[in-house]
């Protein structure tokens, strides 16, 4: 895995070496192995000199004696995986120099790609997987992106053509940003190295303000800075004579609505996905570094870690986090399967104390993310990385093959609202409201509560992972931004998404909206800010996209069938995995966030919350965020994910708006206020 940045300069001026060396810098966490950069030439006018490359044996002061036009700028950070070796070094070029290239990512059939390429006339110099892409560009133009099968972001420069291609793979492992003005044109694998610009505003978009307080995350494609956009998983875009355009090359909903669900045996659709999926995790143990698997102890991880012990000859290296609070952790479960499987496991407990590197993972971030497992996910890619550089994760299995309780909950609350609405608003939910909230995981009341308030929304708005609703968001904006949001509907995002499904199949709207959004912007940023702020690798077979496509073709109630979830993917494992771990109830990474606000985090969220400093930016009343604190720790309602969504938010401007310098925030503690 590495990290990427570039700019390419429409008015011919040179590069400015310096800031693309601090833009390459700012990526150092992603890539700490080596750096590397190329100045080219992309004047309109004429060639130019030739390609100048630097890296940490070189001097930024040669740019001075060449001669040419070098408006463009690559540089790389390497964290090596596949081919150890110099000759792998990125910036990257073909034979003649024609097309440079730097690439995050893996490509999993780089080796069948390769032979290819060589009986078709192209020389390597290298091992890697990034040289396929450049003799792939040559072979196939833009179209070389559809060719590849696996995680990618990568930027590539065609000098004859002077023009500049951007790819993101299909789903979003990888991410992608950039700016454009009149001027210039600027990506990076994070904000934060297009933010280094000086001549890149730092204007909020208020509207994806908006929005992160609803979803946890930004659900679009912009930013939350003004002219910052991130490439869309499953695009291309071209960028020449100071003209961009976007488009599209795969999309799970085209798939979904143009795939024939045809009728098969189970044991034809459960044979084809043990084929797939063993063929998925094989790709992915390709590696030149020690490898090893996350453990939660679900189906999913718990399938990997099987197929994995299957495949290979030593003791699968498993990781597994967990938490004093028994009704978050796993730890028991992932320890039954790594006894069976004879793993050799390793286990970390989360504590509240774990939240003094909320200004470390607030700067991996980018953007405001108050998802919070990242916590988690954070301390078992730290532990991880201890052991291996690259491990196997479960992503993407819930969301192709219907894992989640929304999916139940969608269910029940078209039983649920066949009930008169006087007995549901009046009698039912007026007898709960008197009950006082759990922060416990698996408390029916706060589960009921929660169910109810959703149930009474239509599905194409039935948020079941929402923060903030509407109503909330009124309550505790000040007059002046709550005017300002007057016309934004957050959930007319999700409403958007669940009529792109054609065809009125709840279970596929539902499958489509978790891979169109929430895998992307919620899951997969987070996989990656908290794996590679350790420099750590990680792959999932469940989102290799020919599994995703086979399951896209599978009778929607053989996914989701009567209240079991994840039907058919069970009936698969059934030879892989023991009854006990197929059948146990699913669980998810949740974090006792309630608990926490109640107990050691409560100071510092009425510190931080109710500063003058989060006050004056002008989103929130103090006295409606104080009454939120003052629910939460009395007992009657559970805020704890409130709360968490605006610490983080107002510790992201304490970093990316309030300091230039994007240095972690401080958690320094006032006087708490009464």
């Amino acid at each position: 895995m590495c990290g990427i940045c570039g700019i390419v300069d429409f008015q011919g001026k040179p590069v400015d070496l310096e800031l693309l060396k601090r833009m390459t810098d700012v990526l150092a966490h992603r890539g700490p192995d080596s750096w590397g950069m190329v100045a080219l030439s992309g004047h309109l006018g004429g060639n130019g000199g030739s390609p100048i490359t630097f890296d940490d044996t070189c001097d930024l002061s040669r740019l001075g004696e060449e001669h040419g036009y070098y408006n463009v700028g690559f540089g790389h950070r390497r964290l090596s995986i596949i081919d150890l070796s110099e000759a792998a070094r990125q910036p990257m070029s073909n034979e003649d120099g024609s097309v440079w290239v730097v690439f995050n990512g893996e490509i999993y059939n780089y080796q069948s790609l390769s032979d290819d390429l060589k009986a078709a006339g192209h020389t390597f110099r290298s091992q890697s997987d990034t040289e396929v892409i450049v003799h792939l560009y040559e072979e196939y133009g833009e179209g070389c992106a559809e060719k590849l099968r696996g995680m990618f972001a990568f930027a590539l420069w065609d000098v004859n053509e002077k023009r500049l291609f951007l790819a993101r793979d299909r789903v979003g492992k990888k991410p992608l940003f950039f700016f454009q003005d009149r001027n210039r044109f600027l990506f990076g694998s994070s904000l934060k190295a297009i933010l280094l610009d000086p001549a890149v505003r730092r204007k909020i978009d208020p509207e994806i303000l908006h929005h992160f307080l609803t979803y946890e995350y930004n659900p679009t494609n912009r930013t939350i800075f003004e002219g910052i956009s991130k490439l869309p998983p499953g695009h291309l875009l071209l960028c020449k004579d100071g003209e961009s355009t976007i488009r599209k090359y795969w999309d799970i909903t085209d798939i979904y609505n143009n795939t024939e669900t045809a009728r098969h045996e189970v044991r034809y659709y459960t044979g084809k996905i043990l084929e797939l999926f063993e063929e998925s995790v094989r790709l992915r143990l390709i590696s030149d570094v020690p490898l090893g698997a996350f453990l939660s102890g679900g189906l999913d991880s718990s399938a990997i870690v099987a197929m994995m012990s299957r495949l290979g000859d030593a003791p699968v290296k498993t990781f597994s986090i967990g938490f004093d609070d028994e009704s978050f952790s796993e730890l028991k479960y992932a320890r039954q399967v790594a006894e069976h499987f004879r793993t050799e496991h390793h286990e970390f407990t989360v504590t509240p104390k774990a939240v003094d590197v909320l200004p470390e993972l607030i700067w991996h971030s980018d953007e405001p993310f108050a998802d919070p497992s990242i916590l988690p996910t954070y301390y078992l890619s730290k532990m991880t990385r201890n052991y291996v550089t690259v491990a196997l994760s479960g992503d993407g299995g819930d969301e192709s093959f219907a894992g989640y309780e929304s999916y139940i909950g969608e269910k029940l609350a078209a039983y649920y609202r066949r009930i008169p609405s006087y007995v549901r608003n009046r009698l039912i939910r007026g007898a709960l409201g008197r009950y006082p909230e759990s922060t416990g995981r698996s408390d029916p009341i706060r589960r009921l509560k929660r169910f109810m308030e959703k149930a009474e929304m239509p599905p194409e708005r039935r948020e079941w992972r929402l923060a903030f609703s509407n109503e909330m968001k009124e309550a505790i904006y000040s007059d002046d931004f709550r005017r300002q949001m007057a016309g934004s509907d957050s959930l007319s995002l999700r409403e958007r998404e669940f009529f792109r499904i054609e065809r009125d199949d709840m279970t596929t709207r539902l499958l489509n909206l978790d891979v169109k959004v929430y895998l992307p912007e919620d899951l997969l940023v987070k996989a990656d800010r908290a794996s590679m702020a350790h420099a750590l690798e990680v792959r999932s077979p469940f989102l290799d996209h020919y599994l995703m496509e086979f399951s896209a073709s599978i009778p929607a109630n053989l996914k989701f069938r009567g209240l079991t979830t994840k039907y058919i993917l069970k009936k698969a494992f059934a030879g892989l995995l023991p009854n006990g771990i197929i059948n146990r109830p699913k669980q998810g990474f949740g974090v006792p966030l309630g608990t926490w606000f109640r107990g050691g985090l409560k100071e510092l969220s009425y510190a931080v919350l109710l500063d003058e400093r989060a006050i004056q930016r002008g989103y929130f009343k103090k006295d409606a965020v104080k009454a939120l604190l003052d629910e939460h720790c009395s007992g009657r309602f559970d805020h704890g994910h409130r709360i968490w969504t605006l610490l983080n938010l107002e510790l992201w401007h304490r970093t990316f708006v309030d300091d230039p310098g994007l240095s972690y925030p401080s958690l320094d503690l006032q006087q708490p206020v009464s």
